[in-house]
């Protein structure tokens, strides 16, 4: 959630990417580039001085002059090249937010990827070791390597076919002519294209035909990515960054999917998810208050639409302070009601906790944070103040020695399952960090916090009844014994402006990687394209890189700066709300949903795609964001905001967006207080849509299960880009409005405003329509699906794929468990199929017993094996279905299939003839 300021400003600069080469009068032409020296090769690698080939040009800082090398051959399919200050003072990203993967100590002969370098003026190559075929090469430009300024640049082939660098709004497949694509986690309401966005993702695949491979930038600092082709300079991909040091890491595939599971390696695996994340979601900022939230989730059950689980935005919160309840319109009494009645339904809920807290006495959270000194300090030592929601605020240091009491003590007080609100699971927000109100230099955030925090919706007694809610959501009058509770007396005052024991540490220690000394931490020379400064330029004198966020002067705990850290953010907020919840709930998996990221979040979060808009090209963008997050960056808990957050939805678009959501990891209704209401039982059709494509969503939902199960465990993507599953038709390569759930599903949506039909394109491989079983033969082009109503959304199984579904749908995902499964078999070209089933108790860290199951069918026998350790459930199959079966060899045959009835255990290996021979 977010203000609609930064969407104009957004707006308003999203046009100012200048083009930019390397013309003569260029401050970097005059750069001298590096010479090796020293170099000691290995069979596991190399090691290598580089020193300053000429005069320093000091074009954005000062010239380094001694640079060291260090190349490792980790894996056979991964290389990792390290450029740092022979000193050891640049700064680097901390283990402990970023753990470093452990090679295995592959040797140069055994590896897919060799380096090869240039002594003078010092350049390398990295190539596959089969072919020779050149990957990534630097001779392309001198290298440069500054205080404050670095840059690298690559050669890359014509039309190239990349991907990632984000997070944006851009094409999945990204342009390559005057694109920069920039790195600075900025609150970015409307989700604008040509903008840096929320989160940070330095990592880019580039798909050729003779292969994939990937190239990961391990660097937080703020930077311009830039690709671009001119006569003079070819084709070439270019980073350039406020600092840090050169670390790559570099990835052979050679299969896309290759690629994404190896970057997992790098980041670390997924976390895991539990069954009922995947069920429906809802939310809204601006419910009035508590009886309004109430009403929603009475609404959904009235509709027979299944609520999985219900959201609170920070409407809940007194005047927007974390670690409060409004006491008036929430009172904790009927919080406490409401999440009882949820769990006795067997569904769940779920708030919103910002970083930054209120600077007043109440709560008393600020005065414990300014007791444990977590807060990020002034240089005097005084608490640093920006401005949020709820006012003048104090930011969270996560580097700070006691943020881990802090964090943990504010969850287990405020979320206490006793006498606390009792969440389920946690939505963080506003973590870039964002100080929106308050613009650079924010050095009178008094002024900048007047109309902050909102006022607040009118009181008001329950207006009418609520059947099944406890007394104090019924009306006055109504004959039951309310709840008698004590008024919260609340002292709105402001702590004093200075804390004696508040002390900043010093800032640094020589080689510890904790960043140069005597940097311009405000202002550096070099500007990148932070579309939260007024004007590109403005990023240099003018401070843009801190506007609407956190000073980057300011200094951490342990001495780091903001100017370095500042992409981190929202990733050390994970890593401790993280630890939070599972102080909280010990035994199960934390579910956290955030906004801002960075490489390796998906560790332990999953990621809503931020502040979109109710239009049709943010339909559109749900899906290749979506790809781009589960797909590329290893995030797969992840999804748009159904039907959009800002400005008014329509019928027939939050129809069609109701279906559509159905098919992403994560499932959510949400939208702003000054947009119509839009809860998927407004409008008959979305009715109807939500009906439908969740019951679809929940008969699929083990399925979905087992694929991100499988993300977790390897990497393998639960969401695939055409591309992915067909790597050699061309035709796939920047498809970006249809896509793969799991292995087998098909999702290709309407996503014309107005239309009743849409292209959809089929690889060369056998397809069955999901509703009507219709074998389809893809040909390597597109087919025109027509008479797709609001209501309606195309479906293709891939032939060769198994997939167990629940026999049926249910209203709970707990009640989902209880149903038996069918075995969907769309046979492939062969005649044959597999598939895979994950099952466990959907929640706990420690399971007692978990089966992963093989499905293989051949010449019309089913046969069943794997591990059957999950025994909690009377698991049983109660129905198998071949698909595409029996003769007919028509483009689009009829329907042929077999089905048969079973009640057969789903316990031990088994062996069913389903067609007799």
């Amino acid at each position: 959630m977010a203000t609609r300021l930064l969407y104009m400003a957004a707006v308003a600069s999203a046009a100012a990417i200048a083009r930019r080469d390397s013309p003569s009068d260029d401050l970097l032409t005059s750069c001298p580039g590096y010479t090796a020296s020293n170099v000691v090769e290995t069979t596991s690698g190399l090691t290598a001085d580089l020193t300053l080939a000429g005069e320093a040009c000091n074009a954005y800082g000062t010239d380094v002059k001694d640079l060291t090398l260090e190349v490792s051959y980790d894996t056979n399919t991964r290389l990792h090249v390290k450029i740092q200050d022979a000193a050891n003072n640049v700064y680097q990203i901390p283990e402990s937010v970023f753990p470093r993967p452990q090679g295995q100590g592959s040797e140069e002969a055994k590896s897919a990827l060799k380096f090869d370098y240039t002594e003078s003026p010092f350049s390398f190559t990295v190539s596959r070791s089969d072919s020779g075929e050149v990957l990534f090469d630097t001779s392309a430009a001198s290298l440069v390597f500054e205080s404050q300024y670095l840059r690298l640049r690559t050669k890359l082939p014509e039309n190239p076919s990349l991907y990632g660098l984000g997070e944006h709004s851009d094409p999945f497949m990204l342009n390559t002519t005057d694109y920069i694509r920039t790195f600075w986690s900025q609150d970015s309401y409307g989700v604008p294209e040509g903008a840096n966005l929320y989160g940070n993702h330095p990592v880019y695949y580039e798909h050729r035909e003779a292969g994939t491979h990937g190239v990961f930038f391990l660097n937080s600092n703020g930077m311009d990515v830039m690709i671009n082709k001119t006569a003079e300079s070819g084709q070439y991909l270019e980073y350039n960054t406020l600092g840090g040091v050169l670390d790559f890491y570099f990835v052979a595939g050679p299969s896309p999917i290759e690629v994404t599971k190896q970057y997992a390696e790098i980041t670390g695996l997924p976390a895991m998810m539990p069954y009922w994340g995947l069920g429906f979601h809802n939310c809204r900022y601006g419910y009035q208050d508590v009886f309004d939230v109430a009403e929603v989730v009475y609404n959904y059950s009235q509709a027979s639409i299944p609520l999985e689980t219900m959201w609170t935005d920070i409407d809940y919160m007194y005047r927007r302070r974390v670690f409060s309840l409004d006491p008036e319109r929430y009172p904790l009494h009927k919080m406490r009601e409401l999440v009882d009645y949820l769990h006795a339904h067997n569904q769940h809920y779920i708030v919103m906790v910002d970083p930054a807290v209120a600077y007043q006495d109440f709560p008393t959270a600020f005065q414990r944070g300014v007791d444990d000194n977590i807060f990020m300090l002034r240089e005097n030592g005084s608490v640093w103040k920006g401005v949020v929601w709820p006012g003048v605020t104090a930011f969270p240091d996560w580097f700070s020695a006691n943020i881990s009491n802090y964090w943990n003590n504010e969850f287990a007080t405020f979320f206490s399952p006793d006498d606390g609100v009792d969440i389920d699971a946690l939505w963080i927000d506003m973590n870039e960090p964002s100080n929106f109100p308050c613009n650079f230099p924010c050095d009178n955030p008094d002024a900048a916090a007047e109309g902050y925090p909102p006022e607040p919706p009118p009181v008001r007694s329950p207006p009418r009844a609520l059947p099944g809610f406890s007394c104090d959501f019924q009306p006055e009058g109504t004959d039951c014994a309310k709840t008698e509770v004590r008024s919260l007396e609340i002292r709105d005052s402001v702590p004093p402006t200075h804390f004696d024991h508040l002390v900043l540490s010093p800032r640094q220690s020589e080689g510890e990687r904790m960043g140069l000394p005597n940097r311009d931490l405000l202002y550096p020379k070099y500007a990148i394209h932070n579309k939260a400064a007024y004007t590109d330029s403005w990023n240099a004198a003018e401070g843009g890189i801190s506007n609407k966020t956190v000073n980057t002067d300011l200094i951490h705990a342990n001495g780091l700066t903001m100017y370095d850290t500042h992409n981190l953010y929202g990733s050390m907020m994970s890593l401790a709300s993280h630890e939070a919840m599972l102080q909280r709930r010990p035994t199960v998996r934390p579910m956290i949903i955030t906004r801002s990221t960075f490489a390796g979040a998906g560790t332990k979060v999953g990621h809503w795609l931020g502040d979109n808009l109710s239009n049709w090209d943010h339909y559109r963008l749900a899906i290749r964001s979506m790809m781009a997050f589960a797909a590329v960056y290893q995030v797969p808990m992840v999804g748009a905001d159904v039907c959009g957050f800002g400005d008014n939805t329509t019928e027939q678009l939050c129809s069609r967006w109701a279906g559509l959501g159905a098919f992403a990891p994560f499932y959510r209704v949400h939208n702003s207080l000054d947009s119509i209401s839009q809860e998927l039982y407004r409008w008959e059709s979305t009715t109807q849509a939500a009906q439908k494509f969740i019951g679809i969503r929940y008969q699929l939902l083990d399925y979905m299960y087992t694929a991100m199960q499988a993300q977790t465990v390897d990497g393998t993507p639960m969401v695939n880009p055409l591309f992915y599953l067909y790597p050699e038709d061309k035709n796939t390569y920047a498809l970006d409005l249809q896509y793969f759930l799991g292995p087998a599903l098909l999702v290709a949506p309407v996503t014309e405003e107005n239309s009743t039909s849409v292209d959809v394109y089929l690889p060369d491989d056998i397809f069955y329509d999901w509703y009507t079983h219709e074998k389809v033969v893809g040909e390597g082009k597109a087919i025109t699906v027509t008479d797709q109503e609001w209501t309606d959304l195309p479906l293709y199984l891939r032939g060769g794929v198994i997939v167990p579904i629940r026999a049926e749908s249910a209203m709970t995902t707990t009640e989902l468990r209880t149903k038996p499964f069918e075995i969907l078999i769309p046979v492939g070209k062969d005649g044959k199929a597999s598939g895979t089933l994950y099952l466990d108790d959907g929640v706990s860290i420690a399971q007692a017993g978990t089966s992963e199951i093989q499905f293989k069918y051949a010449d019309g026998v089913l046969t069943v094996d794997g591990t059957f350790g999950y025994k909690a459930e009377e698991l049983r199959i109660s129905k198998i279905t071949v698909l595409g079966v029996g003769k007919g060899g028509c483009k689009r045959a009829a329907k042929k299939e077999v089905t048969i009835e079973v009640d057969q255990p789903l316990t031990e290996a088994f062996t069913i003839e389903v067609i007799k021979a």
